[in-house]
């Protein structure tokens, strides 16, 4: 029996021929960067997906674990891949503890289908996460890479909101850390750890979080501006008072006619909580913002505002963008960092828009126009924006990207402090490098 057929058959044995991908044509949709897997292998519980870890351990595969797919074209190149395990068949929701706002679910479950339940379920309650493509992510993906979306700067973003999670550890093994209840304990905090690790440390299998009552109302104030350094002064104030949006984003003009807004800067306010309050907040913003020198400003509700959160959110399925960048400076040098990529970008004749969370300092870069003739320029455009980054105390990753610009630039951006010791843990818990090699920090 040839090697491929032993492993095709061993899979078979741990769970069942029907969850076992093996046609050539099909591995091809699960490949990243370029390479398909010898198998997918799709799981239907915990139990399961042990048993594959600790035979991928002892037969020294190579795992990339995947939910819907939506953060595949992030991270670096991986080293290899042997098998692609997709955890959409592990999606029940564990728990839902009402009085006490607490959720346990299951990783393989979308952020949506979450959301819609909660909202249907006693007086409704919601899981304060908005990353990019939450009709599609699923709530493993979107916690092994830490991903978040505009409302960040209200709720926080996954490490502010899980109680404990559970995973499968690269020999196999099944790990809990954390609980309903927060303790104080020495050592490294694992939940923590594992949230943003891209896999690297082990299969996430279930969280528990905790969840919010929903709003009783919400609004969005839309503040155009034809000046940047009174759109971003707007936000400083708003940043250094007693109002409190959800969300505040600082846009250029080319994200914001992206959005349908005729505007050169833009500056959009999500607010929620009691209806009193929230149209209080959005008259005195507005007051803010005509004092400012706002040349418009616009309040939207119901389906429309609904509809311009979502663009926002996920502006890389709207304008077709296939190089994503993420940029994280300190907070006061965020509109001075966005003027200066706005600049970077029109020198090198690169298409491109830019959205920043105002609140948290963190700037997101969409190529509009990247092909094989521009690679090039993006790609040294790329290592401008990470000097800018870097002058204002922070750094640059490439969220998506094709591989062949991968292979030009950094990909996590300028080494971190942290880096050395990212590399001793994944030395520690995966020795054989099993999970996801070559696509986390360090090509760790």
């Amino acid at each position: 029996m040839s090697n491929s057929n032993q492993l095709v058959s061993a899979l078979n044995g741990i769970i069942g021929e029907p969850n076992v991908i093996q046609d050539p044509d099909q591995l091809n949709v699960y490949a990243v960067d370029g390479l398909a897997p010898k198998a997918v292998v799709i799981p239907g519980s915990v139990e399961e997906v042990s048993r594959l870890l600790a035979y991928a351990y002892l037969e020294k595969l190579a795992v990339v674990p995947r939910g819907n797919g939506t953060k595949m074209a992030a991270g670096g190149i991986p080293g290899k891949i042997d098998l692609v395990l997709s955890m959409l068949r592990i999606n029940r929701i564990t728990e839902h503890d009402i009085p006490n706002l607490s959720l346990s679910v299951e990783a393989g479950i979308t952020l949506a289908e979450v959301q819609k339940k909660l909202a249907g379920t006693g007086k409704g309650s919601f899981l304060p996460l908005d990353p990019p493509y939450s009709e599609q992510a699923t709530i493993g993906g979107i916690i092994a890479t830490n991903s978040s979306g505009p409302r960040r700067y209200l709720y926080g973003s996954a490490r502010d909101l899980l109680l404990g999670l559970k995973a499968v550890s690269p020999n196999g093994d099944v790990v809990a850390f954390g609980g309903k209840t927060v303790k104080n304990v020495s050592g490294y905090d694992m939940t923590k750890l594992m949230i943003g690790s891209w896999g690297a440390l082990g299969v996430i299998t279930e969280i528990t979080t905790k969840l919010l009552p929903l709003p009783e109302a919400s609004a969005t104030l839309l503040a155009s501006f034809g000046d940047l350094a009174k759109a971003g002064s707007l936000t400083r104030k708003i940043l250094h008072s007693v109002l409190l949006p959800s969300a505040m984003e600082l846009m250029d003009g080319r994200a914001a006619g992206q959005l349908g807004e005729k505007a050169r800067y833009l500056v959009a306010f999500s607010l929620e909580g009691v209806g009193e309050a929230v149209d209080r907040q959005v008259a005195e913003i507005g007051e803010l913002a005509e004092r400012g020198g706002a040349v418009d400003t616009k309040v939207l509700k119901g389906e429309d505002e609904r509809n311009f959160w979502i663009r926002v959110r996920d502006f890389a399925l709207a304008s077709a963008a296939s190089v994503i960048l993420r940029s994280n400076v300190v907070i006061s040098k965020l509109t001075e960092t966005l003027r200066n990529y706005e600049k970077m970008a029109q020198a090198a004749g690169v298409d491109c828009a830019l959205i920043g969370h105002a609140g948290n300092g963190i700037l997101t870069s969409y190529i509009l126009d990247y092909g094989a003739a521009k690679m090039g320029s993006v790609a040294e455009l790329i290592g401008k924006f990470t000097d800018e980054a870097e002058k204002h105390e922070g750094n640059l990753i490439v969220e998506s990207s094709p591989r062949d610009l991968k292979e030009r630039v950094s990909v996590w951006g300028r080494p971190r402090s942290d880096d050395v010791v990212m590399r001793r843990l994944k030395e520690t818990v995966d020795p054989g490098g099993v999970l996801n090699p070559g696509r986390f920090v360090g090509d760790i």
